[in-house]
């Protein structure tokens, strides 16, 4: 298949363009299918530790916002997912006791509003009803496009999380706060595990930002968020911390401007979900990855939630191309996130780690590994596939 021009079929994106906005927005309305504006304003999410409340779950057809406000005791995120969990809108990094709009296009249908407190699992969910005006329906080459628009958006959007993240992190070290910045490490490694084949396309960048002491030579120092871990967690010191954090930021920031040039396909989507998978079978399920802070199932949970968004962005045109593979992988991914979430950790239980919403990977038995490795090979020859699907139109 010939890469798609990004430019064209735009409007068939349409429905999955989010808009986010800060606390002030001025946007206090809901349109209805025939675009006259309600008089309700928006509409109300609490996102706490254990629910997800929507104050209003019928809705006509058209632009909703939603202002979510966090009752969390930890950093959330909220989704609204279509069917079989493909993504219309999403806001990310909600502290406790803030707020942020989320305003979203909802043709009719069913919905789910998607609280995630500590921003991993398959979340706590409200079904929404939308009534009215349905959407068009769309070619093969419509949904391609707008699953390629979509995971740009979600590459674009997590990569600026990164930089929020990662400065709060590094803010922290130029503070002298040492339990601030390991508290603050997971979140940040977090969204860089959704987009790590995107990062690592970009050659020397990526080692940079995410080496581990194996491959330090002579030649070449140990730097980026490991070199980072190993001096927080391992030797619990900040000296030497300031350099390495500043070097950090900037080369998040240009990875930043370089996530811009990327060609996004059908093609690179399918073999860079395929490529998150392998990541968690070599290192995230083995526990070589975060070696010092054993935040291990953090990434793990990062590289399962970028290839999970591959996959239901890709879902409406592998669902008219192979329906089998679909069900296969609409069964396959919320046993994964399942079984991860048996992990979840809760402040003085056994393995908790500040900022780590899942226990130590020291707290994992043999036979929680092993189960975890299971689902993972479960899920990885499925996936595999979706490049062959895609290619083949």
């Amino acid at each position: 298949m010939k890469p798609l021009d990004l430019t064209a079929l735009a409007g068939s994106a349409a429905a999955l363009t989010l808009l986010l906005a800060g606390c002030g927005s001025s946007d206090t309305s809901s349109t209805g299918a025939n675009g006259d504006t309600k008089a309700d304003g928006p509409i109300a999410v609490d996102a706490g530790d254990k629910k997800c409340g929507v104050a209003t779950t019928d809705l006509p057809a058209g632009r909703h916002t939603f202002k979510v406000t966090s009752s969390s005791s930890q950093v959330t995120e909220v989704y609204v997912y279509a069917d079989g969990d493909r993504i219309v809108g999403e806001v990310e990094n909600i502290g406790p006791a803030t707020s942020r709009d989320l305003i979203v296009d909802l043709p009719a249908g069913t919905y789910e509003v998607t609280c995630k407190p500590g921003m991993v699992g398959n979340g706590i969910r409200t079904k929404i009803a939308v009534t009215g005006a349905e959407a068009p329906a769309q070619t093969l080459d419509q949904n391609l496009q707008a699953a390629v628009d979509s995971y740009r958006t979600y590459v674009e959007t997590e990569t600026r999380a990164l930089i929020d993240t990662t400065k709060t992190f590094t803010d922290a070290i130029a503070a002298g706060d040492l339990d601030a910045a390991k508290t603050a490490y997971p979140t940040a490694r977090l969204h860089y595990e959704r987009i790590e084949p995107i990062a690592e396309s970009f050659g020397d960048l990526d080692p940079l930002i995410d080496m581990r002491i194996d491959d330090a030579t002579d030649g070449t120092p140990f730097v980026g968020f490991h070199a980072l871990e190993q001096l927080l967690f391992e030797k619990g010191t900040l000296d030497g911390a300031k350099p390495l954090a500043s070097a950090l930021t900037t080369n998040v920031a240009k990875l930043a401007e370089l996530v811009k040039t990327v060609e996004f396909t059908p093609l690179v989507m399918g073999n860079g979900a395929k490529s998150l998978l392998d990541e968690v079978a070599k290192s995230k399920v083995t526990g070589e990855e975060e070696r010092y802070s054993r935040i291990d199932l953090v990434d793990f949970a990062g590289n399962v939630d970028g290839a999970k968004y591959v996959y239901t962005a890709l879902r409406p045109a592998l669902e008219e191309k192979n329906p089998k593979l679909v069900a296969t992988l609409d069964q396959r991914f919320p046993a994964l996130i399942s079984l991860l979430d048996t992990h979840l950790a809760t402040k003085g239980s056994d393995g908790f780690i500040p900022g780590s919403p899942y226990v130590s990977y020291d707290a994992l038995t043999p036979e929680d590994v092993k189960a975890l490795a299971v689902e993972v090979d479960a899920i990885s020859e499925p996936l595999g596939q979706i490049s062959g699907v895609v290619a083949a139109q």
